[in-house]
């Protein structure tokens, strides 16, 4: 029997097992509130969306990982080079999707980077010890927050001010490949005055990006060096009204290679992000109204001298800036204690300037794009009706219209019902369009196509999800069908590449979530993913068909034993995949092995201001590739403290 079929029974068998066994509690999590489901807060009980939270604690006792390594963990999600050396490009595959059909948002606030293929984030500038939680919302999310939310979206909430005159937090940590991670903050509150700064610095001597297939052992290692700091202020105007600006700046510097296998002991990134704004809001007893504005500034640069390394230049230098700017104003109003109506506009910006240099035996080869040519702009309305309580019925219907500076007109929609059975149990259905522009890159670089179209998607989900005080679980199917898919294509007689329109791509697989504590001090979590999918175009009138999810394997199954008893803590994490295929140039695609790797963590907390920690990774040794032709991190350990006050 598959590990799909294994695990979907003994969900059911659980299910049914451990429903009788519940009672009613006042700690059941569908009384959590989130944000991120809906732009204001509401009961997960109140909405049919697949949204997990890792909450504060959960980050911290992950906090000498990266966000990616900590968001591989989690159901429907792949980060490939999450557990490579630091520094490397990390891509969000959720539920199968493409790089760049997952969106980012900081602060609930949508964040690009128009330089990039796909425009996507890069989370390698996130700290995690400046984050305070992440919200991960799955599904067609393009009616709440526009382009990119096909697959869903990915909210990181930054920490920000107490309730105290002074609150503080600091964290130092070394360990393995000479790595350091140090991090600390300051907020609080002064009657209608709130403030938070806080800084981290990590460095790594890293690893070899490449693995050495020739053993050689002539590849050097690949450093990390990261600079951050993060500044908010605010001010209360009156009881009803505040206002918040903000600013975050991170500089991280990584050694590259050549490529896969290859090594380059010249190769270098230098990577800048501002990220800056401003808040309001305005709060009256039945309206909630704010307004964002974000500017985000990239600035990645690319320097090799590879005289080191055969290849076909002997210098390059590529340089890249990304221009973002983003605006919205919202607003949420409980028309009735059953009915809530959220309605909004936003504008969006994007530009990018490139150059790029290559020097070889042939001469210099360079090519530039300006800003003012590589540009697009969106304006978009949106509203959704929230249905609420309606013995244990509850609905939303939203709709988006966008016109974009390109493509003019289009809308998505969402339709998302769901049924409160009783206390613990929901039934819920989601089914929802999405719309995912191209990448200025896509459209303007050497391997640009001006007559690209965007992507157009319909989401199918539907799920059931149990809760209680000692034992929550959730199984989750969905499809995705994707038309005008956006891929790269390469002339088999010219060897040309650009990218093109292909016809359509359908996904679809299933999500599993268990989480029993048996005790209060022992809690027992496990997940698992299957996905699939293909993608087909016409060729001579007829439909070809082949599978194209690469680097994303069928299989991922999670599994961890958390304990915690007075002033100790402790975890053991697994975490499983299958088999995968990576795409090659102009060759046929290669199956790679899956992998698997055990974690452990533990912590003593002597006293509530201080914890001391070990936190061990791959305690196997295993070698694998989740980034073929590069390596993951071997054995490692990290060791450090944690303060506050």
């Amino acid at each position: 029997m598959s590990m799909k079929k294994i695990f979907i029974a003994t969900i059911a068998l659980t299910l049914a097992q451990f429903a009788k066994a519940q009672s009613d509690t006042s700690g059941n999590v569908l009384d959590e509130v989130v944000v991120t489901a809906t732009k204001f807060p509401k009961k997960l009980s109140e909405t049919g969306k697949v949204l997990t939270v890792i909450s504060q604690q959960q980050l911290q006792q992950n906090s000498s990982h990266s966000i990616g390594e900590i968001l591989n963990q989690q159901t429907g999600l792949v980060i490939t080079g999450s557990t490579t050396t630091p520094g490397t490009n990390q891509s969000v595959f959720m539920r199968g999707a493409s790089a760049g059909n997952t969106l980012i948002l900081i602060d609930g606030v949508p964040v690009y980077d128009a330089s990039g293929i796909s425009s996507e984030f890069d989370i390698n500038y996130i700290n995690i010890n400046q984050v305070e939680r992440i919200e991960i919302l799955k599904g067609a999310q393009s009616t709440l927050y526009g382009s990119d939310a096909v697959a869903g979206v990915i909210n990181i909430i930054m920490k920000k001010d107490g309730y105290k005159p002074i609150t503080g937090f600091a964290d130092v940590s070394a360990g393995s490949f000479g790595t350091i991670n140090t991090a600390a903050g300051i907020s609080g509150r002064l009657n209608k005055f709130q403030y938070s700064l806080g800084g981290a610095y990590v460095h790594s001597n890293g690893i070899s990006s490449a693995y050495d297939s020739t053993h050689s052992g002539n590849f050097d290692k690949d450093g990390f060096d990261e600079y951050n700091i993060n500044v908010s202020a605010g001010y209360a105007i009156s009881t009803h009204i505040d206002v918040r600006a903000f600013a975050q700046y991170n500089q991280y510097k990584a050694g590259l290679d050549a490529g896969a296998y290859t090594d380059d002991k010249d190769y270098n990134l230098n990577n800048k992000n501002l990220v800056t704004g401003l808040t309001a809001k305005w709060d009256a007893s039945k309206n909630h109204l704010v307004f964002n504005y974000q500017y985000n500034y990239i600035n990645r640069s690319f320097i090799d001298d590879s005289t080191d390394t055969p290849s076909f230049s002997i210098y390059q230098d590529g340089r890249y800036k990304s221009y973002s700017h983003f605006a919205e104003l919202y607003n949420s109003t409980s028309i009735s204690s059953h009915v809530d109506l959220l309605t909004g506009v936003d504008y969006r910006h994007n530009a990018t300037q490139q150059s790029y240099l290559s020097i070889s035996s042939y001469g210099p080869y360079e090519t530039a794009l300006g800003k003012d040519s590589a540009s697009t702009n969106q304006f978009s309305v949106y509203a959704s009706l929230f249905l609420k309580n309606l013995s244990g019925f509850n609905a939303e219907i939203g709709g988006r219209v966008n016109n974009h500076s390109i493509y003019g007109w289009n809308e998505t929609y969402s339709i998302n019902p769901s049924f409160n059975i009783n206390k613990q149990w929901k039934v819920f259905i989601n089914v929802a369009s999405a719309y995912h522009v191209p990448s200025l890159y896509q459209l303007y670089s050497e391997y640009g196509n001006k007559d690209l179209e965007p992507e157009k998607s319909q989401t199918y989900e539907g799920g059931l999800q149990f809760a209680s005080e000692k034992f929550q679980a959730r199984v989750v199917y969905f499809k995705r069908d994707i038309k005008d898919v956006i891929t790269f294509y390469t002339d088999p007689v010219t060897y040309a590449g650009k990218y093109i329109n292909a016809d359509k791509q359908n996904d679809n697989g299933i999500e599993a979530e268990l989480s029993y504590s048996p005790v209060q001090s022992l809690q027992l979590i496990a997940n698992y993913t299957y996905t699939d999918g293909k993608i087909t175009d016409v060729t001579s009138g007829k439909d070809t068909s082949y599978f194209n999810l690469y680097r994303r394997p069928h299989n991922v199954f999670n599994f961890s034993v958390q304990w915690q008893y007075k002033k100790w803590a402790a975890s053991a994490r697994l975490h499983t995949t299958s088999y995968f295929y990576e795409s090659t140039y102009m060759m046929p695609p290669e199956k790679f092995n899956g992998y698997y790797t055990i974690d452990l963590y533990a912590e003593y907390k002597p006293t509530k201001a201080l914890g001391i920690f070990a936190d061990a990774r791959n305690i196997t040794d295993q070698h694998y590739f989740e980034l073929p032709g590069y390596n993951s991190k071997p054995f490692n350990i990290m060791a450090g403290l944690h303060i506050n006050f």
